[in-house]
């Protein structure tokens, strides 16, 4: 099953996405439902309700925007740092060289704000110079919680996934070196786009698919999540142990390397470039940067 949320004729709606791609079938939901996108299915699903009736014909994708799956997420979405083996080395020579901590020995846990979600092909926006000159692109599997839990263990973990979606967590790199902790330079306004639909687990093994990422087509990153540090079920026990997860919560699994920092020299994101994120079952995530105020 693929749901996305999006606009047409002005509003904003829910559906089912076709096997092939190339329609979505409207769900029957008020119009105070379908401001949350697809979480109030997430909720329904996890109390074992079914979903809502179909309400309309199929609507051809080229028809309608894609936004963000769930739009506003309810609380900030858990993010992972340096979950990839290539990419906790590439960074090793970076500024984050003199962090002691081992990274195979517990995950790097941060958080994005809600407010920072943008949809398919939504536009990113550059902050400025005087803000953060260093944007920095990362290309990430996104897990969508279904039945919620606290203190889930790694053997039940998975019977608690929905299914995934795709996320690029957008980084304030300088912003992100200056502080103790990386929320601010994860956090600015449009800094996580995601899309560009939710895949139910049923239909994507997500322990084991491809991602990959292009900036201007020129291929930057390119894994498959057996090469996570820490696999899916850990990082919901991580997430779990002492904090109720609850449906439609969202945990992003990290990035592989090739990420702009890890280059050599470094390579940051300028006005006009095109981030394109593919993951094998889920389908692409494309947006644009662009200079504030341009």
């Amino acid at each position: 099953m693929r749901i996305a949320t999006y606009l047409h004729a002005g509003r904003r709606g829910v559906g089912l996405v076709s096997a092939d791609g190339a329609s979505v079938t409207p769900l029957a939901l008020s119009a105070d439902e379908a401001q949350r996108g697809a979480l109030p299915l997430i909720e329904r699903a996890a109390a074992g309700l079914p979903l809502p009736a179909t309400a309309g014909a199929p609507i051809a994708l080229s028809d309608v925007t894609l936004e963000a799956p769930i739009p506003r997420p309810r609380r900030n979405v858990f993010c992972v740092g340096r979950n990839y083996h290539a990419h906790a080395r590439e960074l090793q020579t970076s500024v984050f060289k003199d962090n002691a901590k081992a990274v195979d020995a517990w995950p790097i846990v941060f958080t994005k704000v809600p407010e920072c979600v943008v949809g398919p092909d939504a536009e990113v926006r550059l902050p400025g110079a005087a803000i953060s000159a260093q944007i920095d692109y990362e290309a990430e599997l996104c897990v969508v919680i279904g039945q919620g839990g606290r203190n889930i263990t790694r053997a039940d973990a998975m019977t608690h996934v929905w299914g995934y979606t795709i996320v690029n967590d957008v980084t304030a790199r300088d912003v992100q070196m200056r502080h103790s902790q990386w929320d601010l330079g994860k956090s600015f306004d449009t800094f996580c786009p995601m899309g560009p639909w939710l895949v139910s687990a049923d239909e994507l093994d997500g322990t084991n698919t491809r991602v990959r990422c292009w900036v201007n087509d020129e291929a930057r990153q390119d894994a498959r999540t057996t090469d996570l540090i820490f696999d899916i079920a850990t990082l919901i026990e991580t997430c779990s142990r002492g904090i109720t997860l609850y449906p439609g919560d969202l945990i992003a699994t990290g990035t592989p390397a090739g990420v702009g920092m890890g280059l050599t020299p470094p390579r940051w994101l300028q006005h006009g470039d095109v981030v394109r994120i593919e993951i094998d079952g889920i389908g692409t995530l494309s947006n644009r940067f662009v200079a504030e105020g341009a």
